[in-house]
């Protein structure tokens, strides 16, 4: 399904929301995965990023990718809103990058482009991934790294959506999961596991490691309502993919 002009126009009315409430958040420190902030250091799945080409699927207001361009990386940032784009070259700071008006299942660059393609929650989490991962594999160099953070299959199989919250109840298929209304016609997107395996592998890329992030207890969801508050303390709320080009 075409979820871009849907998606596009739901980012570019909620984008100044979004970032009031959660920039703070993301940009509180460098390098922090999800929706309970962990950092990379802890998870160890960026790995150093000096002097690569790196491209961030999907920036918002570039707080990863002006993380890294402060690590020496040649960062390209790349949204599909305009207006998250807007608020990435407003807060962009010394170390500039450039910013790339576009889609992760239609992606303008080149074959071999990159040495590292992300996301946190980003385009692989808003574009169909069996059009959006062949598209990261191929401006991958040979050896180039895909690494993205996307929510586990337990949390949207667990999530109650007339309490609004995520619970100890399967409230869905877990063989039912594919896309999720946004509202308005805009759609996010959610694999099971054997999904996601499919997918990476047929678009020619290794798995080198699957990170469960896992929060200590007491640390709060940026995002969601959890019930109980520890839940991902205790299942997998987040998967973060680490793979490569051979």
């Amino acid at each position: 399904m075409d979820s871009i002009p849907a998606n596009r126009r739901l980012w570019n009315q909620i984008s100044g929301a979004y970032q009031h409430k959660h920039d703070q958040r993301i940009g509180a420190a460098p390098r922090l995965w999800g929706m309970y902030s962990i950092p990379d250091a802890d998870l160890r799945a960026l790995g150093d990023v000096t002097g690569k080409r790196v491209l961030e699927l999907g920036c918002g207001a570039g707080q990863w990718s002006r993380a890294l361009a402060a690590e020496g990386a040649a960062v390209v940032g790349l949204d599909l809103s305009e207006a998250q784009l807007h608020a990435a070259a407003g807060a962009m700071g010394a170390n500039r990058y450039p910013l790339v008006h576009g889609s992760a299942e239609q992606l303008p660059f080149a074959a071999e482009s990159f040495d590292l393609v992300f996301c946190d929650f980003g385009g692989l989490s808003w574009a169909p991934p069996h059009l959006a991962v062949p598209q990261a594999a191929r401006v991958l160099n040979r050896g180039g790294r895909l690494v993205f953070n996307v929510a586990s299959p337990w949390f949207e199989a667990c999530y109650d959506e007339a309490a609004g919250r995520v619970t100890t109840t399967l409230q869905q298929d877990y063989f039912g999961l594919g896309t999720i209304a946004e509202g308005d016609g805009a759609t996010s997107y959610q694999l099971t596991y054997g999904g996601w395996v499919k997918v990476l592998r047929g678009a020619g890329l290794v798995i080198d490691d699957l990170i469960e992030p896992r929060p200590g207890l007491g640390t709060l969801n940026g995002y969601n309502e959890t019930d109980p508050p520890d839940w991902a303390h205790r299942w997998p709320a987040e998967l973060l993919w680490v793979t490569h080009k051979p």
